[in-house]
């Protein structure tokens, strides 16, 4: 069982670099051309109050409650988060230090808006940049719907731009005329919107380089084949080049799992990308251990444990996005409503990192503070490793404070 692997688009690369460029150069006439030519409209100003406040009005009421439902859910798990980012005061050994958790003063939030509108995921990345106190929340979304403006504007931004793809980023990434920069870049996207974060990176800060959507389940026989099936069509509709893997403890799994597929599949309004995705589907029968071994190897962006034994087999899983433990923790719910974010890291990127959290938005800054009897206790010790290292006037920055050397 293996990963596909990226590959480089070099066409794409060069195409990214190019508009990224001409943003830099011309500002708000090459987005508004970008924008023209991609979606078909024109404008690089934020949505005015009466058009957020006409989104509001023609969504249903439902949708409105519901929306509002999951960001409170959301805001809840991510308020949870924020007690664990605690400054930290260090005295003793003759030191005074500590570390100070501060927001980072802007974000651009990039919420897709391609053939499937994501106003989720401007919850999910609104929400925790405002829970860490980000003062300024820009929102960048071709072709919003109301549902999406709707999300953007419970969720706490400052202001919602209609524009996307590459000229969305470069226009964060370095400011025009009428969309502010900021320091950090967040969000999902397709391979443009991801080539472009890739190559802003370092002039802002980005969350991760996320790709197609990825599921694995591991599952025994005590799993439901038709939850199976469901929850690998959902991912598997995302994307034609979305990646799913079901490890199972049991071929009659697989074979129960496939009859379920089929019949789901038939079901769907437009069965053309989910098929094609599943085409791909891996698929493998292994005992418990070589199910974890597997798993930490891929490190998907989403695990799903439908087991027996799933809370024993979570202990053992180091490597993935977001963890589903057991069969009612459906993937889908992290997807919306359960709380935990879904913006999460793929193509392996869960082996060293988790989704998005509240922790993206704070700089850990530490802090040195000492009184001449607390640095004459250190400063021999930084002026002999200074003369270890051969910097000289690193040493004799110490022993100035020592013997006022001339």
């Amino acid at each position: 069982m293996t990963r596909k692997p990226r590959l480089p688009d070099r066409a794409l690369q060069t195409q990214v670099r190019d508009i990224i460029d001409d943003v830099r150069a011309r500002g708000d006439a090459a987005v508004d051309e970008y924008t023209l030519r991609f979606d078909g409209r024109k404008g690089t100003d934020a949505l005015k109050p009466q058009e957020i406040r006409d989104a509001f009005s023609s969504l249903d009421r439902q949708t409105l409650t519901d929306l509002k439902e999951a960001a409170a859910r959301i805001e809840a798990f991510a308020r949870s988060q924020m007690q664990a980012a605690e400054s930290l005061r260090l005295s003793g050994s003759g030191t005074g230090s500590g570390t100070t958790m501060l927001p980072i003063n802007s974000v651009g939030c990039y919420v897709p808006g391609g053939r499937y509108p994501l106003p989720s995921s401007a919850l999910m990345s609104v929400i925790p940049a405002r829970v860490a106190g980000v003062a300024d929340i820009t929102v960048c979304t071709p072709k919003p719907t109301p549902a999406t403006v709707v999300a953007a504007s419970l969720a706490g931004a400052t202001r919602i731009l209609p524009i996307g793809g590459a000229q969305a980023i470069a226009a964060m990434a370095y400011g025009t005329a009428d969309i502010p920069r900021v320091e950090k870049i967040v969000g999902p996207g397709n391979a443009y919107v991801t080539e472009a974060k890739r190559q802003v990176f370092g002039e802002v800060d980005i969350d991760m380089l996320a790709g197609p959507s990825e599921l694995m389940i591991i599952a025994d026989n005590s799993a439901e084949p038709s939850c199976i099936a469901a929850d690998l069509l959902a991912q598997a509709e995302h994307d034609e080049d979305a990646q799913v893997w079901l490890v199972a403890t049991d071929d009659e799994v697989i074979s129960e799992v496939t009859r379920c597929l089929e019949r789901q599949l038939t079901a769907l309004p437009d069965t053309r990308v989910a098929r094609s995705a599943m085409v791909k589907a891996q698929v493998s029968v292994v005992d418990t251990d070589s199910a974890v071994t597997i798993a930490n190897r891929i490190a998907p962006e989403h695990l799903e444990l439908q087991a027996r034994n799933a809370e024993a087999m979570a202990a053992r899983c180091r490597a993935y996005g977001s963890l589903f433990i057991g069969a009612w923790s459906a993937e889908v719910l992290g997807d919306y409503c359960a709380g935990p974010n879904h913006i999460l890291p793929t193509g392996g990127a869960g082996a060293y990192r988790g989704g998005l959290s509240v922790m993206d938005f704070l700089a850990v800054r530490t802090w040195l503070r000492l009184d001449e009897r607390q640095a004459r206790e250190v400063l021999p010790l930084a002026e002999r490793l200074a003369r270890v290292e051969g910097l000289d006037a690193h040493a004799k920055a110490a022993g100035r404070r020592l013997r006022q050397d001339p």
